[in-house]
């Protein structure tokens, strides 16, 4: 007799059947169908929990690599380490999901657009803080399109160009544009 899953184990094997389904498939042919069949479930146990695809496939990105960017902001000493550092683990991001899953997910994405966006502005607004603590910028009161900026530009490589965003792309992003604008 097997054990019904329940709870927190049911919904890792879920996560962990819809990463592999969308290793094995792509965006694009990804359906609650495969994600359900590989998990060995219902297609009603996947929407109870995860109304859309793009919601399943953000869920099972955040937890193949344990949380959103804004659950680990990091904490290099120096406001340029840690621009850098973000701005590394979004494109890190990019390079393991691929160009076929960003693009499906800023087709699909739909409200949840405002929650990625917001988690990378607070995400900016810790940096900033801790740098004006450390006494590197004057203040970490700066308007939201400068405090946005680098991960938007970051956004506009991985969109438009379709590329991996190298580390030279990072490094003048931070600093030719970013650092300058806050210093």
């Amino acid at each position: 007799m097997t054990t019904r899953r329940r709870g927190a184990a049911l919904e890792a094997d879920l996560l962990d059947a819809a990463w592999a389904e969308l290793k094995a498939v792509g965006y694009s042919r990804l359906t609650m169908e495969g994600v359900a069949a590989r998990a060995r479930t219902g297609k009603q146990v996947l929407y109870r929990r995860w109304s859309t695809r793009a919601d399943l496939v953000v869920a099972a990105l955040r937890h193949h690599q344990g949380g959103s960017i804004g659950d680990r902001v990091p904490d290099t000493g120096s406001l340029r380490g840690d621009v850098l550092a973000v701005l590394r683990l979004m494109a890190d991001r990019q390079r393991e999901i691929g160009q076929d899953v960003v693009h499906g997910l800023l087709a699909e994405i739909g409200e949840q657009r405002v929650e990625v966006v917001g988690i990378m502005r607070n995400v900016m607004t810790t940096l900033l803080e801790r740098a004006a603590e450390r006494g590197e910028i004057p203040t970490a009161e700066v308007s939201p399109r400068i405090m946005n900026l680098p991960t938007d530009l970051v956004r506009h490589e991985i969109v438009l160009r379709g590329e991996p965003v190298t580390e030279r792309v990072l490094t003048e992003i931070v600093d030719e544009v970013f650092l300058p604008l806050v210093t």
